[in-house]
């Protein structure tokens, strides 16, 4: 098997490592693993493209690389450019430093990669390891993701193809904030919405007069509606989520009237 591996946390970051570790078991010794991940932090970007200006692609090493531009730059340029005569058979974006559950799911470079690969036809995994007291101490807080990473994989592999109106199934995991040892199994979770938790700013004033406005975040871990994503990860179980980046609201659709002419 072929993967290609990227993140949105930056080429050096460690659950970057803990990812290639995930592919390697994956691919087998007779696969590959190709590395092309940003050169630097792009948390938050989404799906954001480098639509205006050319994209600086640098090689490390054989199969790695790095670029000057997002998680969904990473899967153009791969799928474009070094990888465009051998194309992966998975992507895998991750591991995320903290989840990409609920409201997060939307601001994710994480995400953003697998929504890309989906768009390009090639079945796409993202995986975030979830923070809170439980595991945020640990020697290596990603042991959730590195002991069951593999497991969750090749369980996602096994599924059916699934495309509707040409947007393919791509597959949003999260890992519990707890040890690898106290992790309880894993559950298929819709994507959930934690009440009251929203993104916001906090402003600074330089010492020159200038104002500046810190992005934050809000409090995670509060958990939305039983059963959803975030709130069986607080229960210590691993969040399966697929998902499409079909934005329709199909449920709304026999609610409006007077709107069709």
């Amino acid at each position: 098997m072929r993967i290609l591996v990227t993140n949105d946390d930056g080429i050096n970051a460690p659950g970057l490592r803990v990812l290639e570790g995930i592919a390697a078991t994956l691919a087998g010794p007779q696969g590959e693993v190709w590395t092309i991940a940003p050169a630097f932090e792009q948390s938050g970007v989404g799906h954001c493209i480098n639509y205006t200006k050319p994209t600086l692609i640098t090689e490390l090493s054989p199969r790695r690389y790095m670029i000057e531009g997002s998680p969904a730059d990473c899967i153009l340029c791969a799928l474009y450019d070094p990888m465009k005569d051998a194309l992966p058979d998975l992507i895998l974006s991750g591991v995320n430093r903290g989840n990409n559950a609920a409201e997060n799911t939307l601001y994710s470079g994480t995400i953003g990669a697998a929504i890309e690969g989906a768009l390009q036809g090639v079945l796409s995994i993202a995986l975030s390891q979830f923070y809170g007291p439980e595991n945020r101490d640990l020697d290596d807080p990603f042991e959730a993701a590195v002991e069951h990473g593999a497991d969750v994989c090749r369980r996602i592999l096994a599924q059916k193809r699934n495309d509707a109106n040409g947007y393919s199934v791509f597959w949003n995991v999260n890992f519990p904030p707890v040890a690898a040892a106290d992790v309880k199994g894993i559950r298929l979770a819709p994507q959930g919405r934690r009440p009251g938790v929203n993104f916001s700013t906090i402003p600074h004033d330089a010492p020159n007069g200038r104002r500046f406005l810190w992005i934050s975040g809000g409090n995670q871990q509060i958990a939305p509606a039983d059963g959803t994503d975030a709130a069986i990860n607080l229960e210590g179980y691993i969040s399966v989520t697929p998902m499409r980046a079909d934005l329709t609201a199909h449920d709304v659709f026999s609610g409006i009237t007077d709107l069709d002419t």
